[in-house]
């Protein structure tokens, strides 16, 4: 594993910006009644996983780290709850649903690791 040095070389960040990426363009096709609904609530909780991931690395206390790392976690849930919806009205298909939710999973375990790591340094 590499130094270190910004936001963007951690595991956990990578993977679920992965994770907004698809989630982006798979929700481009979601109905345009769902506009200011779910295709916005799915988008912004999917961002903020990698905001919280961002914030939490620049801040210089590592309780204020984990606070945000935990809020970045929690995101994904959320994230995740919006991916099950999603499927289950039809707006995406197995096919996505599956590799988001698999992105999604992969990066909460890696988040988890992440927030135990940081956890020891407090």
């Amino acid at each position: 594993m590499g130094n270190i040095t910004h936001f963007t070389d951690l595991e956990a960040w990578k993977i679920n910006h992965e994770l907004v990426l698809l989630i982006y363009k798979t929700s481009s096709a979601f109905p345009i009644a769902e506009k200011f609904g779910l295709t916005s609530q799915l988008r912004r909780a999917a961002s903020s996983i990698t905001a919280n991931l961002a914030e939490g690395w620049g801040r210089f206390h590592f309780p204020d780290k984990v606070r945000f790392f935990h809020l970045a976690r929690g995101s994904n849930m959320e994230t995740q709850n919006h991916l099950i919806l999603a499927r289950d009205l039809g707006y995406l298909k197995e096919k996505e649903y599956i590799s988001a939710m698999r992105l999604a999973e992969k990066g909460c375990q890696i988040l988890n690791g992440l927030i135990r790591s940081t956890e020891k340094f407090r």
